[in-house]
């Protein structure tokens, strides 16, 4: 098991596709496995390793509580997938004392933190510039509309014909059929598709009995959001 070498762009690739899957090293919750993981790397990794990354800053706020993580942190080969071996060279040791102070393991330096600052700046920029490309959904219905002329005399062709001379935006027309209403009289059923911001029931019914000649009232069979 490992990672490889940890300091390399093979090993954190190795590390980013292991974490593809995973919010830890080993189980549920942060441990000393990934104390020893994140302890062994030389900085953040690249931003294109995404799993990598959210999991090292994630890693990176228990900085303070590191010691206090669960579990025994174990040599660097027995964490990771299996068939990996570790490479990873361990970091030179410290000249004396006084230099601990000024090793930071979790990488908190200033520089680090702008650079992650940026890459979250420009993830958020590129995000809201695709998501303002996205066309808005727009909210359609189907309607089936019963169109009553004023008796048997009336001639349907042409009282059809008025229907669909109405053009509105965001209005298409659709199937059409002649249904028995009783004494020899039929009326018209005929299916439209409706912008909802557009076109409402309202204003065909005003528009459709516009024409008195022919259409004595205009009712919705059907109404069915799309």
């Amino acid at each position: 098991m490992g990672f490889g070498d940890l300091k390399t762009p093979a090993g954190l690739k190795v590390l980013n596709d292991f974490l593809a899957d995973k919010s830890y090293i080993e189980g549920y919750v942060p441990s000393q496995a990934d104390v020893a993981v994140f302890d062994a790397l030389s900085g953040a990794p690249p931003a294109d390793l995404c799993h990598a990354l959210r999991w090292y800053n994630h890693i990176k706020s228990y900085q303070k509580e590191k010691a206090s993580l669960p579990g025994v942190k174990k040599p660097l080969g027995q964490y990771g997938p299996a068939g990996v071996q570790d490479t990873t060279k361990a970091a030179p040791a410290a000249a004396d004392e006084d230099d601990d102070d000024d090793i930071d393991l979790f990488g908190s330096d200033e520089e680090e933190d702008e650079e992650t600052t940026r890459i979250k700046e420009e993830r958020l920029a590129a995000y809201n510039a695709k998501k303002s490309k996205k066309p808005a959904l727009i909210a359609k219905s189907s309607i089936l509309l019963d169109v009553k002329p004023w008796d048997d005399e009336t001639d349907m062709s042409k009282l059809e014909e008025c229907v669909r001379s109405i053009q509105l935006d965001g209005l298409v027309w659709g199937q059409s059929k002649l249904l028995p209403v009783g004494y020899g009289i039929k009326k018209l059923q005929i299916a439209c598709v409706v912008e909802d911001d557009k076109v409402g029931t309202d204003q065909l019914e005003e528009l459709i009995t516009a024409f008195e000649d022919y259409v004595q009232s205009m009712d919705v069979a059907a109404f069915n959001k799309i």
